[in-house]
């Protein structure tokens, strides 16, 4: 398993921090217990933040009445809302909570063309607050597929995450199951559908981005 590149500057940092606390221990001979005790956390520490930044691959059965998960984690919300920014309508939105536990690569849930690309600055409230989608630093990118529907899905930051990037632009041409971007630590991301989307998840259920169908184009 590979890890993504947006860690390998956190890790270089999270090992000379690291180093930085466990060499003056044995330079100045602590005792056994304390420097042995310290190595450990350091350990379990660097093997936490390593794991976050994981890039497993996936297998995406490329399909275009599917709409795929775009992230791992679990679903939170399934319900109709209204969506302001750019539908500005109503709309069913399907939310995917990713703990700092779950892969945090994004990716795209259909094929097409990038309509809208846009980055909020915002709030780093808890991810599954019901303002987050609206107050907290987030992105909104919309594709139209190739049946000529949209679909918006919305990277939105945790109260851990500091940090979101993406790598679409408008204009560009999307693959379904390919890296749109990354979220550093716990978050979440909003996809609206059309109403009449039928819906293939249910609430509490775990999806493997890139990989699980979470709702079909009629």
């Amino acid at each position: 398993m590979k890890i993504h590149r947006e860690g390998f500057k956190i890790l270089l940092i999270t090992t000379i921090l690291l180093a930085a606390i466990n060499a003056p221990l044995s330079i100045f001979q602590a005792p056994e217990w304390l420097v042995n005790s310290v190595l450990i956390l350091s350990i379990l520490f660097f093997v936490i933040v390593l794991q976050f930044f994981r890039d497993p691959k996936r297998n995406t059965v490329l399909n275009d009445k599917h709409i795929i998960a775009p992230a791992d984690g679990k679903v939170v919300v399934i319900e109709e809302v209204e969506e302001p920014e750019y539908f500005k309508g109503k709309r069913l939105q399907v939310s995917i909570f990713m703990s700092p536990i779950n892969v945090h690569v994004n990716r795209n849930p259909v094929s097409g063309i990038v309509k809208y690309a846009k980055y909020h600055k915002g709030k780093y409230l808890v991810a599954w607050h019901p303002k987050s989608s609206t107050e907290n630093e987030r992105t909104s990118i919309v594709i139209q597929a190739k049946n000529g529907q949209e679909v918006l899905f919305r990277q939105i930051a945790g109260a851990l995450a500091k940090r979101i990037c993406y790598y679409v632009k408008e204009g560009q041409t999307a693959k379904q199951g390919a890296e749109m971007g990354f979220i550093k630590f716990g978050s979440r991301i909003d996809l609206y559908l059309p109403l009449n989307t039928p819906i293939k998840v249910s609430i509490g259920q775990k999806v493997t981005g890139g990989e699980s169908v979470i709702a079909e184009f009629i």
